[in-house]
């Protein structure tokens, strides 16, 4: 399949700036480049699609530039922001610029584990760019072949100049000068002819496109933009916007993403097979019809989610996830309770981290441990709930108000499964 067709087939396409980039990088042998600013510690969701389809692009033989904005990151994009946010230390720019390097790295050499395929794959980062520049060679190299008129067509610039309560401080004003220095430093020095980016970027990408053309005169340079991922809300997943999923598994466990992905509506599950996996397209097609047929089965969501979270976590968390999902929504109490005691340490505290934890004594009171678990507020509550038989542990329903939980009580393991209600939970341990 020709890479545009592929691109287009999987919703990868929005924008590109010529249709000779699909030819030349289809063929392979080419540089393309993505930039990610370190205003966090890790990537999130929305930052996934470029990296995929950067991973779509290596495939066909091309080098991967993984861009990390440090220099950008320092005065923030302005683009689908109604105000200036504030600005990280150096330190902490330096730190998160590290942490995503090692996410890129790790991901990319997880994928090369479990496909056999080998990315050619480099991670930059632009302060180097602008290392020794002054401000006036700032202005003489850049500034100079870029025009205010220009600048303020670009939407980023044009909503909020336009709107009377909003402004832009010439800080933000500047970032596009500095994504298309970024791009054509990238082109001078290492051939990169093709950057992609998001919707949003389209602006900031044309910006790097027309200061190549005017400094070069001659040469190849393009840009493709791909669709923004948004939430049931229709909200891009962000930081700003407070639902980044991130995937730093300190930040977002691998567990919250896969029951993410479980849970979206049957009309996404085909897009986002397509967009978030390397399955390939008569695959995907197969799955959909089998899962259209009983989409209450969830075949679609359940193989999204595992495949997602592999890509970024690996097959051991993937395994675990899987487990742990089928721990908390089987109705089968004897297959529930086989899975809880086949848990390994490593697998339990992953446990412990979804629905929470309370370490006993040697022996502890049944009441006592409803409320220092925070499952009722009060000895009093615990009393009424057990009364009503409103607690199980390990499965069967407890109505001794005097219980004294010791190493019996618990699976072989150690461990045992405290449940009020039908949704709320905690993992014991002695």
């Amino acid at each position: 399949m020709k890479l545009k067709e592929e691109l287009e087939k999987r919703g990868f396409l929005y924008q590109f700036s010529n249709e000779e980039a699909f030819e030349a990088y289809g063929k392979g042998g080419e540089s393309f480049y993505c930039g990610f600013d370190p205003t966090a510690d890790s990537l999130h969701l929305g930052n996934f699609i470029g990296f995929m389809m950067g991973v779509h692009l290596m495939k066909r033989n091309n080098k991967y530039f993984a861009l990390i904005g440090w220099a950008t990151g320092m005065i923030w994009d302005p683009g689908g922001k109604d105000a200036e946010r504030n600005f990280l230390s150096e330190e902490k720019l330096r730190s998160n610029q590290h942490a995503i390097e090692s996410q890129i790295k790790w991901i990319l050499g997880n994928l090369e584990d479990f496909t056999g395929e080998k990315f050619d794959f480099e991670t930059v980062n632009n302060y180097d760019f602008y290392q020794g520049m002054n401000y006036l060679d700032f202005l003489r190299e850049v500034g100079k072949f870029m025009t205010v008129n220009t600048m303020m067509r670009k939407d980023t610039v044009k909503k909020r100049i336009e709107d009377p309560d909003k402004s832009i401080s010439y800080t933000e004003f500047s970032y596009m000068l500095l994504q298309g220095y970024d791009f054509y430093k990238l082109y001078a020095e290492d051939n990169v002819k093709l950057q992609i980016g998001g919707q949003d970027q389209w602006g900031n990408l044309m910006t790097g496109v027309e200061l190549i053309r005017k400094k070069t005169e001659k040469g190849e340079w393009y840009a493709i933009t791909f669709p923004l991922i948004v939430d049931a809300t229709g909200r891009k997943f962000g930081k700003s916007e407070g639902n980044a999923l991130f995937l730093d598994k300190k930040k977002t466990t691998p567990y919250t993403i896969y029951q993410y992905f479980m849970n979206i509506n049957d009309d996404d599950v085909e897009r986002y097979l397509k967009i978030l996996t390397l399955m390939d397209l008569d695959e995907i097609d197969e799955l959909v019809k089998k899962h259209m047929e009983t989409p209450e089965a969830r075949l679609g969501q359940s193989t999204l989610a595992e495949k997602v979270v592999e890509i970024i976590h690996g097959k051991k968390d993937t395994e675990t996830v899987k487990k742990i999902s089928k721990i908390m929504f089987t109705n089968n109490k004897e297959e529930k309770l086989q899975l809880l005691s086949e848990l390994k340490a490593e697998e339990i505290n992953d446990l412990w981290e979804e629905i929470g934890f309370l370490d006993i004594k040697w022996w502890e009171s049944i009441l006592d441990i409803l409320v220092n678990s925070e499952l009722t507020a009060s000895r009093w509550e615990a009393k009424k709930l057990l009364k009503q038989w409103g607690v199980s542990l390990n499965e069967k329903i407890v109505t001794d108000l005097w219980l004294e939980l010791d190493k019996s009580n618990l699976l072989e393991n150690g461990i045992g499964f405290l449940r009020k209600g039908k949704k709320s939970y905690r993992l014991i341990k002695m």
